[in-house]
């Protein structure tokens, strides 16, 4: 026979309410006892689901180790390039000068480029500044105008190399346009304009595309935040905790708004980039000589690294890197190195027991000298603990270690505003 279910909370009262089987959290709850719970997150539609997804997909393309994506691109403009020059390819319709992926793509590849990095710079940008247009105006649409002279600059230089230093096949003509004109061929070191706008493009959509990830922990620290100062809460590490109530407001309004633009743009910038390595191996095999191309492919390479790894990331100097807003939002990601022997007590040292987290340039974020039989076994991304005093231990930790990045991320914030 079924016997009744005994009540977890016999002592708060009577009413039928109270009985219930359910969390701490009702209307009879004291602040004291509800201080520490979080609002959950609303339920995910079948679209959302798809939704993020198809983003996760695009994330996994687009995001490819740029390090090794760069060394690729190198190793195959030389290697392909010496095949090209030496073994007889098919010509095929890609071969043609005129064919509708060089005249309506590569031509005005810059372009397209434009067509998907501006709306997703500015929208990412004005959200993540909180609605701020002046500090989105000064600290982060500099780098499209910077791009742009660079592409601008580099691609006529290669055109005055190859007038200054050419000739034409008939001797009587002695500029370019005239032999042209006349139906003759001029032969000059003609630097790869077409190596050096995909790759160029290629790493710009890369790096610009950036925001995009952890973009979702946004909604979480709205919701986080939101519930704190509901509740008169001051503790705690979330990255919004330094706004006020008006940029608070305008970040809540501008992520439910744009975020899906935003998105939708990443997902034509991952296509275009896509795009544009798949016509690079087109213009690897038909287009100009290994030299003109290894050239060009150097120039747009170091073009990238000045800009993005050497510029940007200077302190002190504008602009900013791509995801830096009036609030931190790409922090990094924490493990709990702890062992799990039985023998678990809170005697663990707190010195030493984590490692230090390091960041790469793809927003993989991994722990260093720990080794693996020493991290906390976790489930769907949650620590497993086999002690209650573990748990508070390595829950403290945590708090302690955030608590000093937080105040070490302010300080710097204050010092670059």
């Amino acid at each position: 026979m079924a016997t009744k279910r005994r009540p977890l909370r016999p002592n708060i009262g009577t009413s039928s309410g109270s009985n219930m089987n359910f969390r701490p959290g009702g209307p009879d709850i004291t602040r004291s006892e509800a201080r520490g719970t979080r609002p959950t997150a609303a339920p995910t539609s079948i679209r959302e689901i798809l939704v993020m997804g198809v983003i996760h997909l695009c994330k996994k393309t687009i995001f490819f180790n740029t390090d090794l994506k760069v060394a690729l691109y190198l190793g195959s403009l030389f290697v392909v390039s010496v095949i090209g020059d030496f073994v007889p390819f098919p010509k095929t319709y890609f071969a043609r000068s005129d064919n509708l992926f060089n005249m309506y793509f590569v031509k005005v590849g810059w372009g397209w480029t434009l067509l998907f990095v501006v709306p997703f710079l500015v929208l990412s940008a004005y959200t993540i500044t909180c609605g701020d247009h002046k500090r989105m105006l000064r600290h982060h649409f500099p780098r499209i105008v910077i791009a742009t002279f660079f592409w601008f600059f580099w691609t006529k230089l290669f055109n005055i190399v190859e007038t200054s230093y050419g000739r034409c096949t008939v001797k009587s003509f002695q500029s370019k346009p005239s032999c042209l004109k006349a139906g003759h061929l001029w032969q000059g070191f003609d630097i790869s304009g077409h190596a050096f706008i995909l790759i160029h493009s290629s790493l710009v959509l890369i790096e610009e595309a950036r925001p995009i990830i952890k973009w979702e922990t946004i909604k979480e620290h709205l919701r986080n935040e939101m519930h704190n100062r509901s509740v008169s809460e001051n503790a705690g590490t979330n990255p919004l905790r330094g706004l006020n109530d008006e940029q608070m407001r305008s970040l809540q309004f501008l992520y439910k708004r744009l975020t899906p633009i935003i998105r939708t743009l990443f997902i034509g910038m991952a296509a275009l980039q896509l795009l544009w390595d798949i016509m690079l191996v087109g213009t690897m095999l038909y287009y100009h000589r290994m030299i003109e191309k290894v050239i060009s492919g150097i120039i747009a390479i170091l073009t990238w690294y000045f800009t993005y790894r050497f510029w940007y990331p200077t302190r002190g100097l504008l602009p900013e890197e791509p995801g830096n807003g009036t609030f931190f939002y790409q922090r990094e990601t924490h493990v709990f190195p702890f062992k799990r022997p039985s023998h678990l007590s809170g005697t663990t040292s707190a010195s030493g027991a984590s490692g230090p987290m390091r960041a790469n340039p793809n927003g993989k974020v991994g722990a260093t000298n720990v080794p693996k039989d020493q991290q906390m076994p976790t489930f769907m991304g949650m620590p497993l603990f086999t002690s209650p005093k573990v748990a508070t231990a390595a829950a403290s930790l945590l708090q302690s270690a955030q608590q000093k990045r937080e105040q070490q991320q302010q300080q710097q914030f204050g010092a670059d505003s």
